[in-house]
């Protein structure tokens, strides 16, 4: 499933945040093009997140591709550091279009509830916590963690919460046809939540192969994004799960309420 819109959704804020933080995704792809393969192999390792170099304080300075062959891999920021570059680096078309995409659908509705300021220390804190959990289940691995679907998945998590009756126009592809649906948020979102945990689920099997994905980071950064409108609401006392509009989950959604209404 493809999500392409919300658009019984209207913003009152120019998505400023969400559009930069595309465009910075897409610049530094666009640079990764550039580099050839073993050029993005290198910065993939000097600017993703290698989850044993922030659990334990390792660094790593070579990476041995072949018999007597070293690569320079020292990363030249603070390990902790790579948490941040890393939510902005991409490893192929297909990765870096998924992310944009559900960035483009779901991020401005949550920035426009947010504000501005609050939507971008929300997106990076989102990031944190993804990585953070993905750190914390696998502390040992050496594989460069990339891409913004933790940060994104929090996006999601809070989008849940505020607008769960949006109706998000979806692609969907039967053989080689597509079909476009409008599907709520809350099953849209909820089925992908619960694809990403049992396949987390999944990727603790010793033998599975997970293809580099980092399931729990998606985990992570979903719950996130509930947990912090969970809190918000409950110190603002708001209704946790809104009223469904009338006329069911296509009557449009609420009226907007923004953060207290505080200037960015």
């Amino acid at each position: 499933m493809f999500p392409i819109s919300d658009s019984d959704l209207k913003t009152s804020r120019r998505p400023f945040v969400n559009v930069t933080l595309i465009v910075l995704c897409a610049a530094v792809f666009i640079y990764e093009l550039t580099i050839g393969e073993s050029g993005r192999l290198v910065f993939f390792y000097r600017f993703g997140l290698i989850p044993n170099e922030v659990a334990h304080g390792t660094n790593y300075e070579f990476l041995i591709t072949h018999p007597g062959t070293f690569i320079d891999i020292a990363t030249p920021i603070p390990n902790w550091a790579t948490m941040f570059t890393s939510m902005f680096i991409h490893g192929d078309w297909f990765h870096f279009a998924m992310n944009m995409l559900f960035l483009w659908v779901f991020g401005d509705n949550v920035e426009d509830r947010f504000g501005h300021f609050k939507y971008l220390l929300f997106y990076l804190a989102a990031g944190v916590a993804a990585a953070g959990l993905q750190i914390a289940i696998g502390t040992t691995s050496e594989i460069p963690m990339i891409g913004a679907s933790g940060a994104i998945a929090g996006a999601l998590g809070a989008y849940l919460l505020l607008y769960p009756f949006s109706r998000v126009r979806t692609a969907m592809l039967i053989l080689i046809f597509p079909f476009f649906v409008r599907i709520p948020a809350v099953l849209l979102l909820g089925v992908w939540f619960f694809l990403q945990f049992f396949s987390g689920i999944g990727s603790l099997a010793p033998s599975m192969e997970t293809e580099g994905v980092a399931y729990w980071a998606h985990i992570g950064g979903f719950l996130f994004g509930i947990a912090v409108v969970i809190v918000y609401k409950l110190a603002t006392r708001q209704r946790i799960w809104p009223r469904e509009p009338r006329g069911g989950p296509g009557g449009g959604p609420e009226p907007p309420q923004y953060w207290g209404d505080m200037p960015d």
